[in-house]
């Protein structure tokens, strides 16, 4: 069985080759094509220029991923695409190129949730995770805690009531000065720094008497759900107090760091809560600031002992459609014949 998949639903186009080895998904290319630079002057991804060079790389991506694993366009027997959530602009490149090129070779879609590509990143490692599984999602868009009793079955057991964790990163690196993408500029600021200097707040959402909430006698359970807008405006705060003018490297450093690490202890209180709640065989990590070495060493240990901790590699953190590709495997293992009247969704939810 040889997939071909495409990402294409923020800034990152992408194309891979997936086939199968004694019943595993096995990645034979994976080919990103990054939009960083394009974006870093605006301090963002704007989406109709991200749109515009998506319709500029998607054929070389396609090509280049194609000659790489070997294997020739007929040969594909699934294409997948992410139809949503995503850009819509960013979204409909990668969908009507995949349903063009799928018309021409008769071949079924399999159109994904971009959401179900970050789990599956993590079945593409050499050790597989074992259901039931929790999965936490960390990424710009999305903050959440997923409960897995088979394949493609989710529970969302927890989620961002405002920021999502990689949204606060972006945010609080603009404050600081620290550049774009603001995952990797805190990460590296944050090494230069001290982590306890500031006292950021690690947001828990359980209600508590203590704050006069009557429906804490109705939920009294811990809180699986996430916030990190009272922690970027906490950052923006103590800017301000500092003085914006007035920042010097050591205070971006020591900022970057004691941020960092309030995120981290935030998802990993919430991280461990669940595995207490669910007991899962397996935890898997997984989204873009599931690279942030800092969050899997801090997992890493607050795991050891208490569940199986399964991470993807570096290069499948990111937007990618190997993992895109993964999910589709595991779609088509389950009978999913494919679906090639669909269109782009920009609030596709899981």
């Amino acid at each position: 069985m040889n997939i071909l998949a495409i990402e294409s639903s923020c800034d990152e186009t992408s194309a891979a080759v997936i086939t199968e080895k004694s019943g595993n998904p096995v990645l034979l290319s994976n080919i990103v094509s990054s939009q960083i630079d394009i974006h870093k002057e605006f301090g963002g991804v704007v989406p109709e220029v991200a749109a515009r060079a998506h319709i500029e790389n998607i054929i070389p991506v396609i090509s280049e991923c194609l000659t790489k694993a070997k294997v020739n366009i007929a040969d594909i027997d699934y294409f997948s695409v992410t139809s949503g959530p995503g850009l819509i602009g960013s979204l409909v490149v990668g969908v009507e190129t995949t349903k063009a090129i799928a018309a021409v070779y008769n071949k079924p879609i399999i159109p994904l949730n971009h959401l179900e590509g970050h789990f599956y990143a993590n079945f593409l490692s050499d050790v597989k995770p074992k259901f039931p599984i929790v999965a936490l999602l960390v990424s710009g868009g999305h903050s959440m805690l997923i409960y897995m009793s088979d394949h493609l079955e989710y529970k969302i057991i927890g989620t961002t009531k405002d920021d999502a964790a990689g949204e606060a990163f972006d945010k609080v690196s603009k404050v600081l000065g620290l550049g774009y993408p603001g995952g990797p500029a805190i990460s590296v600021a944050a090494v230069q720094g001290d982590e306890n200097a500031y006292k950021f707040p690690v947001i828990d959402l359980t209600p508590s008497p203590e704050r006069g909430e009557d429906m804490f006698l109705k939920y009294p359970e811990l809180s699986l759900d996430f916030s990190f807008s009272g922690l970027k405006t906490a950052v923006i705060n103590q800017v301000k107090k500092i003085g914006e003018n007035k920042l010097t490297e050591k205070n971006k450093n020591d900022i970057a760091a004691s941020f960092q690490k309030a995120v981290i202890d935030t998802l990993v209180q919430n991280s461990l809560r669940a595995v207490e709640k669910y007991k899962p065989k397996t935890f898997i990590l997984s989204g873009g600031v599931a690279a942030n070495k800092s969050l899997r060493e801090s997992l890493t240990i607050a795991l050891k002992g208490k569940t199986t901790f399964i991470i993807p590699e570096f290069n499948l953190c990111t937007d990618n459609a190997g993992m895109m590709g993964a999910a589709a495997f595991y779609h088509i293992k389950k009978g999913d014949k494919g679906n090639n009247n669909f269109v782009a969704d920009p609030n596709l939810k899981l």
